[in-house]
Formats: C-alpha cells, sequence, structure tokens
C-alpha cells in the first residue's frame, strides 16, 4: 500500500528537517551549497501540509499525536536501508508486514463507525423533519414537505426527464451541491430523487428528505459521508415524458434499368 509508505516517509521528513539546526559539514565552499534557514522552514511547513492532507483526505480522523510522533522516532532509530525491521518489532512486537493490515484495519473500523452515526442522526433528524413540519412519508422512508403541488403533470416513468432548480444540503445545513436549470432522466440519479420527483407536479415545489440507503449509502462522497442523509429543495420546472424512439425503415434500395 503506497499510501503507507508515503505516510511514514514524509512524517520522518519532518521530523528531520523541524528538531534543530543540523550540524553542517564540509569545506565553507560546500557549506555554501546547503539550503539556509528560509528554504529548511519552507520545505519543513510544506511536508507538514502535505503529511497533515494525508491524514485528512484518508479518513484518519482522530490521531493520537504523542503516539504519531513515537512511531516517527522509532522508524528514525532504525538503521539506514532496514526501516522499522529490529527497533519496530522489539518496540511494538509486531511485525512490520502487518504495518499495512492493522492501518487498514483502523480504516474500515471508522468508516463502520461513520456511517452507523450518520445513518443514526439521520433516522432522528427525518423523524423530526417529520413531525415539525407536517410531512408526508413513502413506504421506502422519503419524508417530504410539499410547498406547492404544482399542475396535473407529473413524471410517471423512470425514463421520464425533468428540468430543476436544485439545493441539496446534509442535515446539518451544510450545502453540497446547487443547480438551476438542468435536465436529466429519472433513471441516472439517485434512487430518492427517482422516487421523489413523481409526488410533486410540474411547476411544484418539494423538499425531500432522503436517507442514506437512498441517497449514496456507504459509497458516499467524502464530503458527504457514508449512509448521510441528504435535503433537496427542489423546483420542478418541467416534465418531459419518455417516448420511445421511432426506428426509421430503412431506405429501399433502387435498381437501376441497364
Amino acid at each position: 500500500m503506497k499510501l503507507v509508505k508515503s505516510f511514514i516517509i514524509a512524517a520522518a521528513s519532518i521530523l528531520v528537517v523541524a528538531c534543530g539546526s543540523p550540524k553542517v559539514e564540509g569545506s565553507q565552499e560546500v557549506r555554501d551549497l546547503y539550503p539556509s534557514k528560509g528554504q529548511i522552514d519552507t520545505a519543513s511547513y510544506m511536508l507538514g501540509v502535505n503529511f497533515g492532507l494525508v491524514i485528512s483526505q484518508n479518513n484518519f480522523g482522530d490521531l493520537d499525536m504523542c503516539q504519531l510522533r513515537k512511531g516517527m522516532n522509532d522508524a528514525l532509530k532504525a538503521k539506514e536501508g532496514q526501516p522499522m525491521d529490529s527497533v519496530f518489532v522489539k518496540q511494538f512486537r509486531i511485525d512490520p508486514s502487518e504495518l499495512n493490515m492493522i492501518i487498514n484495519s483502523y480504516l474500515q473500523q471508522r468508516t463502520a463507525y461513520e456511517g452507523a452515526l450518520n445513518k443514526e442522526k439521520g433516522d432522528n433528524f427525518r423523524k423530526d423533519f417529520f413531525v415539525k413540519n407536517n410531512a408526508d412519508s413513502t413506504a421506502s422512508g422519503i419524508v417530504y414537505l410539499i410547498q406547492d403541488s404544482g399542475s396535473e403533470v407529473h413524471a410517471v416513468s423512470d425514463r421520464d426527464t425533468v428540468k430543476v432548480n436544485y439545493r441539496g444540503t446534509l442535515i446539518d445545513g451544510t450545502e453540497f451541491d446547487a443547480n438551476e436549470g438542468i435536465e436529466f432522466p429519472l433513471n441516472r440519479v439517485i434512487r430518492g430523487w427517482t422516487e421523489g420527483m413523481k409526488l410533486v407536479g410540474e411547476g411544484g415545489k418539494i423538499t425531500l428528505v432522503i436517507p442514506g440507503n437512498l441517497a449514496y449509502g456507504e459509497r458516499g462522497p467524502r464530503e458527504i459521508g457514508a449512509n448521510s442523509t441528504l435535503i433537496f429543495d427542489v423546483d420542478l420546472l418541467e416534465v418531459h415524458p419518455y417516448v420511445e424512439p421511432v426506428e426509421e425503415p430503412a431506405p429501399k434500395k433502387v435498381i437501376k434499368k441497364k
């Protein structure tokens, strides 16, 4: 797993450049080639930024920074060319080959926790929204509130196309998406939209509170999260019923007379 290798290299580099002034050897001519204090400080900071991005972008969550620094120090103490062998085994009583397995197991556990937590929060939010707003719900679990029912023209087929303005938010109010005048067939969106847009007529307005299993499920993007309940405020501008394409007959061959 390249991630772990890059993670350790970045960490070790940070410690090397950040712990006091290095002893610069060689003649004055050689020492003049050594990076300046400003260059060292800048490189140190940028390595720190890179290290932080590795942690945040890979969902490591809240780490114990004391243990993190201790692990980096142990990696630096290993003999050159033999990273984390004898020192690592002595310190943690574990074979270095199991490193990736441990980290992957931790990440999987964090993902499972976050998914369960998001589902629990989403379920509670939908229940509260249903009661506070005197809303309606579907058998699948969508809670919805119709501000304007619109006309009698409704999307019926999953292959119907709708034109909408919409704003998507998480249950904490964070906006993750918004669009105006966009068109799409209902079989090309999340299942909550496919079902929800049939609940209101053309020209209507609706708020959809969609449970995670009808949205992105366990594979929610980083900015949304696993099993997250999503809220969409939608203006349904137009409904275009699906029309089966008509296959044109093949042109007749014209046989020229000789």
